[in-house]
Formats: C-alpha cells, sequence, structure tokens
C-alpha cells in the first residue's frame, strides 16, 4: 500500500520578484519620484524571493546569537557571535542602500522613497536584522545636530560597506549604530533614567566634550553595534551622548553585555543588558536636551517599524494567497471559494493601506516635510503596527494545521507581529505623543488634515466622516482627551489610509477600505465583508 503518496501539497513560495509582485509598492515608488530606482528594486526583488535568500532567513533564525563574555586566558570581551547567515543578510541590506546611505544622496531625490521599498522587500526575507539597519539608518540625522560628531561619524554610517567587527572608527570602512535608551525602573519614561555622566574632558575620543558614563541599560539593541546613541544625567539634566565600542586608541570601552534577552520573536537579533561603568561618550547636543537630540532617532526608526510591519503583512498575505491558490478542500482550490476570497481580500486591504502610508511618510522624508511627518509617523506607528498581529493570526489560519508548522514561514511571523508596536514606543506612548502633537503642533496637524482633505468629493461617506473628525479633535477635559487618545489617533490614521487609497488605488480597493474601515461596513473578524463588494478585482491584485 502506497502510504506515503503526497499530493495536494502547495508547491515551495520561490522565483517570485518580492518587489515586482507588490503592485501597490511598485506604483508608490513611481508616484514619489523614485524611479531611478525601479531597476535595483525589482533585482533586489528577486534576490529576496530565491530559496536562498529564503534559507538565510530561517538560518538566521535557528542559529541565533551567542554571547561571549569571556577569552580563553580570562579576559572580558563581551562579544556577540552570529551565524553567516546574518552577516550576509546584513552585508546585502547595507550594500542596497538600506541603512544610512539615502542620507548622502541629494535631497528630493526620492532616496529616503527608494530605500523604504527596499526595506519593505527585504525585511519579508528575515525582519530580525532589520533593526541595526533601522538604528544605522535613523542615527544619522541625530549625530547631524553636532557637525564635529557628524565629520567622526557620518560618512561611515551612511556608507554601503558592512565591516563587522570591534575598531576603532578610523579603521572602519563603513559602521552600524545601536541605542541605549531605555533602564529597568523607568522603561518608557527615559527621563527616569538614572545613568549618570560625569564631564571629563580630554578624553581619548574624537569629536566633542568628553564624558564618562555609569549605569545599566535594559534594552540595548544590537550591542554588536560600532556605536551607539545614549541617554544619561549630566549636571544639566538628560543628555544624548554618542558612545562607541571602541576607543580611538585602539582599546576597549567598558561596555560589559550581561545577558541577551530571550525573545518572543526577532531571535536572529541580539538584544542586551548593557553595564557602563566610565564607559566614555562624547556629548550630541546640549545638556538637558537629550530626548529632543535624539527624538530624530526614533522619528526615523518609527518610520521603519511602520515599514516592517507593512513588510510583515506583505509576506503573511502572499503565503495564505499562494496556498490558497494550490490546496484544494472540498471539491476546489481554496482561492476560488467565496468565503476564502472574502477573507483574502480583507487582508489585502490591511496591506495595501499599510504600504501606501508607509511609502508616504518616506516621500515626506524626502521633501523635508516635517510638520506632515511629525504626526503621521506617529499615527502611523500605532495604527499599522497594531493591525499587523491581528492580520498575521488570520493568514496564518489560511493554511490551517500547516500554518502553525514552523517549515511554512507563518510561524515566524507571527511571532515576529507585535515587535513593532512595542518598539519605540508602545500603543499607549504613541498615543499620548499624537495628543501631544495635536495641542501643541497645530502646523503639524493642519499639515496631517491637508492631506486627507486632498480626497474631499471622491466618497460622499468619507467626506462626512472627515468633516466630524475635525470638529471632534480635542473636544472634552484633558483627562477625556487622554482616556479617548486610541479612538482619535485610529479615526486619524484610517482616515489618512482611506485619503491615499482614494487617490491612488483602484476603486474596488477603495471603496471597499472606505465602506469597511471608515464606515464600519463589516463584521468583527476579517472576511466578514457586505457581499457587494469587488471581492475578485482586491484577490486578482495581491499577485500576478
Amino acid at each position: 500500500m502506497a502510504t506515503h503518496e503526497v499530493t495536494n501539497q502547495v508547491p515551495p513560495l520561490e522565483g517570485q520578484d518580492v518587489f515586482g509582485d507588490d503592485r501597490a509598492l511598485v506604483e508608490a515608488v513611481s508616484r514619489y519620484g523614485a524611479e531611478h530606482a525601479l531597476g535595483d528594486l525589482h533585482d533586489l526583488g528577486r534576490l529576496a524571493g530565491t530559496a536562498r535568500a529564503q534559507r538565510l532567513g530561517d538560518d538566521a533564525n535557528t542559529f541565533t546569537p551567542r554571547l561571549v563574555t569571556h577569552d580563553p586566558r580570562g579576559a572580558r570581551v563581551d562579544e556577540v557571535e552570529f551565524h553567516p547567515a546574518w552577516h550576509e543578510l546584513m552585508a546585502t541590506a547595507v550594500a542596497e542602500g538600506l541603512a544610512g546611505a539615502p542620507w548622502a544622496a541629494a535631497p528630493a531625490s526620492g532616496a529616503h522613497v527608494a530605500r523604504a521599498a527596499g526595506f519593505v522587500v527585504w525585511s519579508q526575507v528575515e525582519a530580525g536584522h532589520g533593526c541595526p539597519v533601522s538604528m544605522t539608518y535613523a542615527a544619522v540625522p541625530a549625530v547631524r545636530t553636532d557637525p564635529v560628531v557628524a565629520a567622526v561619524w557620518e560618512s561611515r554610517l551612511t556608507s554601503r560597506v558592512y565591516d563587522f567587527g570591534l575598531r576603532p572608527a578610523s579603521e572602519k570602512a563603513g559602521a552600524v549604530a545601536g541605542m541605549g535608551m531605555t533602564e529597568k525602573q523607568g522603561g518608557s519614561d527615559v527621563r527616569a533614567n538614572a545613568t549618570a555622566a560625569v564631564p571629563t574632558p580630554g578624553g581619548p575620543l574624537a569629536g566633542g566634550d568628553t564624558y564618562r558614563l555609569t549605569g545599566h541599560k535594559w534594552f540595548c539593541s544590537a550591542p554588536m553595534s560600532d556605536v551607539f546613541l545614549v541617554l544619561a544625567q549630566a549636571p544639566g539634566g538628560l543628555t544624548c551622548f554618542v558612545v562607541p565600542r571602541v576607543l580611538d586608541d585602539g582599546a576597549r570601552n567598558p561596555f560589559a553585555i550581561q545577558r541577551l534577552k530571550d525573545k518572543l520573536g526577532n531571535r536572529s537579533n541580539a538584544s542586551g543588558e548593557v553595564e557602563l561603568d566610565g564607559s566614555w561618550g562624547v556629548r550630541l547636543g546640549d545638556e538637558g536636551r537629550g530626548v529632543r537630540t535624539i527624538i530624530n532617532m526614533v522619528a526615523a526608526t518609527r518610520l521603519d517599524c511602520v515599514l516592517g510591519s507593512a513588510a510583515t503583512m506583505r509576506q503573511a498575505l502572499v503565503r495564505a494567497t499562494h496556498h490558497s491558490r494550490h490546496r484544494r478542500a472540498f471539491g476546489a482550490a481554496l482561492v476560488d471559494q467565496p468565503l476564502m476570497r472574502a477573507v483574502l481580500a480583507d487582508l489585502a486591504l490591511e496591506s495595501e493601506a499599510a504600504t501606501v502610508l508607509g511609502l508616504r511618510l518616506a516621500a515626506s522624508v524626502d521633501a523635508g516635510d516635517t510638520a506632515f511627518g511629525r504626526l503621521a509617523v506617529a499615527l502611523g506607528k500605532f495604527w499599522v503596527c497594531k493591525r499587523t498581529a491581528p492580520m498575521v493570526a488570520e493568514a496564518l489560519e489560511c493554511l490551517g494545521g500547516n500554518g502553525y508548522v514552523e517549515e511554512n514561514g507563518l510561524a515566524r511571523l507571527y511571532r515576529e507581529a507585535p515587535l513593532n508596536s512595542i518598539w519605540e514606543g508602545s500603543g499607549n506612548v504613541n498615543a499620548l505623543d499624537v495628543l501631544r502633537a495635536l495641542s501643541r503642533e497645530p502646523a503639524s496637524v493642519e499639515a496631517v488634515l491637508d492631506e486627507i482633505r486632498l480626497a474631499a468629493g471622491a466618497d460622499v461617506g468619507f467626506d462626512r466622516t472627515v468633516k466630524e473628525l475635525e470638529t471632534s479633535l480635542l473636544t472634552g477635559s484633558a483627562q477625556e482627551q487622554e482616556a479617548g487618545a486610541r479612538w482619535t489617533v485610529e479615526r486619524l490614521a484610517v482616515a489618512l489610509q482611506a485619503s491615499l487609497l482614494l487617490r491612488h488605488a483602484p476603486a474596488a480597493v477603495s471603496d471597499a477600505f472606505v465602506r469597511t474601515r471608515v464606515l464600519g461596513e463589516r463584521g468583527a473578524t476579517f472576511g466578514a465583508l457586505p457581499s457587494s463588494l469587488d471581492v475578485d478585482r482586491i484577490v486578482a491584485r495581491i499577485l500576478p
């Protein structure tokens, strides 16, 4: 008896162009002035679709980082060893300009849009290495706060060379950046930090005023990075510092990695607890202005939270659709069955809305539109990242029991899905940040509302909702506003996504998004849609 005849199984998801197959992403790149990058992005998309690239992602998460605290002779080294797959993923990301390279391009060149699209594509191979890539990208605008510091680090952070290993900056062809903000007693409340910074002129670092830092950082992202932006309490208050792993004379800066975090997901990436014990740092910005100095870095990493979540959504959607096309049940392919098509269409709406918003945020960086970006990035960070976990869970369910098995890719995506909603300020932190912008930064509010109003006249229900939203902003007492902050953020974020889709997506997509997300014509689960929507056109748009 043939007990092991394999039938009705789904072929491997290989050979696709991860960029070119994503119509919303391709359209956004052209829309926002990055047509010059289309060829390179198609090349990266084809690379991301290879079996080899997928194996790199699997290996980097299977063979996780290992902390080495001491060498064989007992000397403290505090190094992290990575599988070769990690280094190959990093080398590709840096060479493709996904780290700091866009900041070296001419303003308004579309470099940040091209980089955002590449980040979405390559993050679908493996998300963990996107953390140091993102922090390196984000460190550049912060480092530029001080031209003297920038002279030491900017060219290395914007390099397309991945040069792993602890050496002085002068010996590095390229550098990777990390950050150390949170501490165990404060978490997101960084003003409660206890790390102390003592002015110590003449230290072994070029680039500015030197201090010695002592304290414990609870979450230090990517501790094998070359340089870190660190918050510490100087005599004048909370201040930002540039702290390299290696000093100018080649000696190791005191930087004791006490342990690596055992995380739910993002397992390829090392996150550690770090002790600073008289560690040398260079002040970046004025004393007491640490949060304002590092906020440029936080804004850029929040942008990447949106992009990374859009990537996770897209990969989950692609895997669910691929499975549904090849798997048969009850006499027909899953994709041809009305209920499954409704689920896929609903997932596709979530994914496309995240993508168009992420690329619009990147376009604001190219344009230097800080007023729009200030509020819109916080909105996107809250909403897109919040939607990722339930969206991926539904995509996983499309595969049934196969979705719960590691080898099919959805399990790793599911573990990854909550991260971006937590990193760089969890939901409540972002919601409160939006409230502050609404009350203190009228230019940002008006910039976002102007963007939303660009779709005026496209849909009667949308127009009515926008008018109601405008009149309801910041009504009630301060306590009532804070209690309702999540509701306010949701409505603004969805209105912004709807405006973008009404202007740039096919009518089937924009009509379905407005009816289900803006006007509420849907149930509580994915796929609970009105039967009158043009589901066939939405599903056909997912993959060629």
